[in-house]
């Protein structure tokens, strides 16, 4: 198995980034963050993907995004493309705080999932998931505020990242304002 590159991105293609190692070019699908510029060394986490008829090269800008892909491959219904933008769309730790929260919702903001996939995701993983302490992710537990703010017109991503650092034992509408106002 191919563990990890470590070369020049040289390309982007519609298929993923080329990353040239020692003369070799990798085609490889990877996340936004794993991709890097054209010109540019990289290191790029890897998982290869086996089919009877291909052989793919998925790449992941660090372990825990290569970690996630893996455990998202073991949900059913959920292949290699849709588990890639699943960890391309926010920071693996987001996502597995979303799972442990059983928040399908955040997964059906993700194009390409329904919702009986991101019911599965969570079903299937919530026991699986350990959360790691990242102080730049929102813990809220009641998801009241964030359902405002995507009401107003926010994704998400967006209104949980609006929310975060503020006070959770604030009233909801005093949140949303606290959120509304940082966003202006």
């Amino acid at each position: 198995m191919i563990a990890r590159l470590r070369g020049t991105t040289v390309a982007r293609t519609a298929d993923g980034v080329v990353v040239d190692v020692n003369g070799v070019g990798y085609l490889v699908q990877a996340t936004p963050s794993a991709a890097g510029a054209p010109g540019e060394d990289v290191t790029v986490e890897t998982y290869l993907h086996v089919r009877e008829d291909a052989l793919q090269l998925y790449g992941f800008a660090d372990t825990a995004e290569r970690e996630l892909f893996v455990q998202l491959l073991g949900v059913n219904g959920v292949g290699p493309k849709v588990a890639l933008a699943i960890v391309s769309g926010s920071r693996p730790a987001e996502l597995r705080r979303a799972i442990v929260r059983e928040d399908a919702a955040r997964f059906q903001a993700i194009p390409g999932i329904g919702k009986k996939t991101a019911e599965r995701i969570v079903l299937e993983l919530r026991e699986k998931i350990v959360v790691s302490s990242d102080p730049d992710v929102s813990t809220r537990t009641d998801l009241t505020a964030r359902d405002a703010l995507v009401e107003l017109g926010y994704s998400v991503i967006d209104a949980e990242r609006a929310l975060a650092g503020i006070d959770e034992s604030l009233p909801v509408e005093e949140q949303v304002r606290h959120a509304l106002r940082a966003a202006a």
